[in-house]
C-alpha cells in the first residue's frame, strides 16, 4: 500500500456514504484488508506506510503503539459496520497486510478477524490471508494463525540469494522462507505464497534462476513476481542517484520474467495475472481478485483504502492520527472521490487486462477498439479470445502490458 495519499472531497464525521453506494450491493463480493503499519526495520526500496518503533518514537503517544493498535482497528470494523448498515453480505476474503502483521501477537491478529466475523459473518469457504515476515514466525505462531481462523499465507521471500537481499535491506536469512512453507503446511494452511522481486541491481540470471528453484521446491501452491519498481524518496533511490549501485533496466527485467513464466510454467503454476501463478484455480488470491474486478472492499488501518459501489476513500496515514480520530468517535478517512461511470470503465480496462482471462472488447471505445486490432496483429492480444470477443494479453503483451493498457484506454 503506497504512503501517498491522492486529493479528494471531505468523508462525512460519520463516515456515511452516498445511498447509491450500497445500491445493487448483494450482488457484489464484500472483502476486508486490515492494515497494520509496524515494522521492526524499513526495507530500503520500501514507500508502503510504515513505520518503526524509532519513527513512531514521540509522535504518536501511546495512541499509536503495537499493543493497542488492534483494539483501535476493531473500532473501525464496527464503524464499517455502522456505514453498511443492513447490508446482509457476509465477508468473502479479509487480507492482513503492512507492514508487518505478524509483529503483532496471533491473538491479536485473531481478534481482528474475530471483529469482522461478529459484525458481518464469514461467508462459506472465506479466504482469510496474513502477510508474514520470515523471522518473525515459528511453527507455534503459525498454529495459533490456523486455530484463529486463518486459511492462507503469504511469506516474503524477495531473492535466494543473500548479497541481493543485502541490496533491499531485507534482514531474513536465506531459506528461512522456504521453511516457513513446511511450518506453514505442517500448521494446516492450505494456500501459502510466496513473493519474489526481480531486477535488483546486482542480480544476476543465475541468481534470480536460483530464487525461482528454490521458491519452486519449497513447494508453495502460489508464488508472486514483481519487478522491482525504485521508488522516489527511498534509501535505494538515494543510493543509485549517488551512484553507488546502478539502476534498474527494463530489458533485464523483461528477461527476468520470461524466466519466471518458464520456471513456474514448467513447474505447473499458470499464470493469472501478470505478476501471480498458481497452481491450481483454488490457490489463486481471491482477495486481489476482488480488487482486479472492482468488487467492494473496506482497508481498516492507517492510509488503508477502500471501494464500495463506485465510491473510493483513504484513511489518514498516520497511526496516532489514524487511533485518535476513532477515539473521538470520528472516521479516519482522509478523502474521497465518487467515480463517474467513465473512471469506472477505464478502471475495468487497467486491471481487468492484467489478468489471464482479459477483458470484454465491448469496453473499448472506437480508438480503444481499433488499437486492439492492431495488437492482435502485432501479436500483444491472443486472436482466439479477441474472436470471442475478449482482450487477452499474450506472453509478448504481457512484457508490454501498460502500454497495451495506454493504448486501450484511448
Amino acid at each position: 500500500m503506497p504512503s501517498a495519499l491522492p486529493d479528494g472531497e471531505a468523508v462525512p464525521a460519520d463516515g456515511s456514504l452516498p445511498p447509491s453506494a450500497l445500491d445493487g450491493s448483494a450482488s457484489r463480493p464484500l472483502g476486508f484488508y486490515l492494515h497494520v503499519p509496524y515494522c521492526a526495520t524499513r526495507c530500503g526500496y520500501c514507500d508502503f506506510n510504515t513505520y518503526t518503533a524509532t519513527e513512531l518514537r514521540g509522535s504518536g503517544g501511546v495512541l499509536a503503539s503495537r499493543e493497542n493498535y488492534a483494539d483501535t482497528l476493531i473500532e473501525e470494523i464496527r464503524l464499517a459496520r455502522k456505514v453498511l448498515g443492513d447490508d446482509p453480505r457476509a465477508v468473502e476474503t479479509v487480507f492482513v497486510g503492512g507492514g508487518t502483521p505478524t509483529l503483532l501477537p496471533a491473538q491479536d491478529l485473531s481478534r481482528m478477524l474475530g471483529a469482522i466475523r461478529e459484525e458481518f459473518g464469514l461467508a462459506e469457504g472465506a479466504e482469510v490471508t496474513t502477510e508474514a515476515n520470515p523471522e518473525s514466525v515459528d511453527p507455534g505462531y503459525l498454529e495459533r494463525l490456523r486455530e484463529g481462523g486463518f486459511n492462507r499465507v503469504s511469506f516474503g521471500m524477495q531473492s535466494a540469494r543473500q548479497h541481493v537481499l543485502k541490496v533491499l535491506d531485507r534482514t531474513h536469512t536465506p531459506g528461512r522462507p522456504e521453511a516457513c512453507v513446511g511450518e506453514a503446511r505442517a500448521a494446516g494452511f492450505a494456500h501459502v505464497n510466496l513473493d519474489l522481486i526481480y531486477g535488483t541491481p546486482g542480480e544476476s540470471d543465475d541468481d534470480w534462476r536460483a530464487s525461482l528453484e528454490a521458491a519452486i521446491a519449497a513447494g508453495p501452491d502460489h508464488v508472486s513476481a514483481y519487478a522491482l519498481i525504485v521508488e522516489e524518496g527511498t534509501q535505494l533511490a538515494r543510493r543509485i542517484r549517488r551512484g553507488e549501485i546502478p539502476p534498474t533496466d527494463d530489458d533485464v527485467h523483461a528477461d527476468r520474467y520470461l524466466m519466471a513464466e518458464e520456471a513456474l510454467s514448467g513447474a505447473g503454476f499458470g499464470w493469472y495475472e501478470v505478476s501471480n501463478w498458481a497452481t491450481t484455480e483454488a490457490g489463486r488470491c481471491r482477495h486481489n481478485e476482488l480488487y482486479w474486478r472492482g468488487a467492494d472492499w473496506w482497508g481498516a488501518g492507517p492510509g488503508a483504502h477502500s471501494h464500495v459501489g463506485g465510491v473510493r476513500w483513504w484513511n489518514v496515514k498516520h497511526p496516532g492520527a489514524y487511533a485518535a480520530a476513532l477515539a473521538e468517535g470520528r472516521t479516519p478517512g482522509a478523502g474521497r472521490e465518487l467515480l463517474s461511470d467513465e473512471d469506472r470503465r477505464v478502471e475495468r480496462i487497467l486491471l481487468e487486462l492484467r489478468l489471464s482471462d482479459g477483458c470484454p472488447l465491448t469496453l473499448l471505445h472506437e480508438r480503444g477498439a481499433r488499437a486492439a486490432a492492431r495488437a492482435v496483429t502485432d501479436g500483444l492480444l491472443s486472436p482466439a479470445p479477441y474472436a470471442r470477443g475478449r482482450a487477452v494479453l499474450t506472453l509478448k503483451g504481457r512484457l508490454l502490458a501498460d502500454a497495451v493498457v495506454r493504448d486501450l484506454v484511448d
